[in-house]
């Protein structure tokens, strides 16, 4: 990673409050009034997304920064339930979430969740549910992990 990279990744942790509340800002009060960082709030996060997007590929080409927010969103609750940290990988091109910001849980362990490419997946498969079983399973391995 560059140091221009990882000065920008460095902005993005360091501006996660702020992006949060502007991503906040921008949905409807009754998803806004829902979104409590609870794993519950996570469908409602992703209804709303459902219903507003019929592919990945409608929530990239968005022009509000909705993807960067509703994956913000999913990390800092994964973050606030299960633990970890943020990272960027980039030490391997080829690494499935290389360039992306992910969430690793155990230090001992790799054990990557990238809330960017969740989101995306949950656009693809419509289930309603995607990003909080997602979370269920998540930390279920990681406090099994955790012992």
């Amino acid at each position: 990673m560059t140091a221009e990279e990882r000065e920008l990744f460095e902005y993005w942790i360091a501006h996660m409050d702020d992006a949060l509340e502007e991503f906040s800002a921008r949905l409807p009060s009754e998803v806004r009034g829902a979104l409590d960082r609870t794993p519950s709030s996570l469908d409602a996060l992703e209804a709303f997304l459902l219903e507003r997007y019929p592919d990945p590929a409608a929530i990239r080409a968005d022009p509000e920064p909705n993807l960067d927010g509703a994956a913000r969103y999913v990390g800092e609750v994964y973050r606030r339930h299960i633990g970890g940290t943020w990272r960027m990988r980039d030490d391997d091109p080829s690494y499935v979430y290389a360039g992306l910001p992910e969430l690793t849980f155990l230090p001992e362990r790799d054990t990557p969740a990238c809330p960017i490419r969740l989101v995306t997946t949950a656009l693809h498969r419509r289930t309603g549910t995607f990003l909080s079983t997602v979370l269920t399973n998540q930390a279920k391995i990681i406090a099994r992990a955790r012992g």
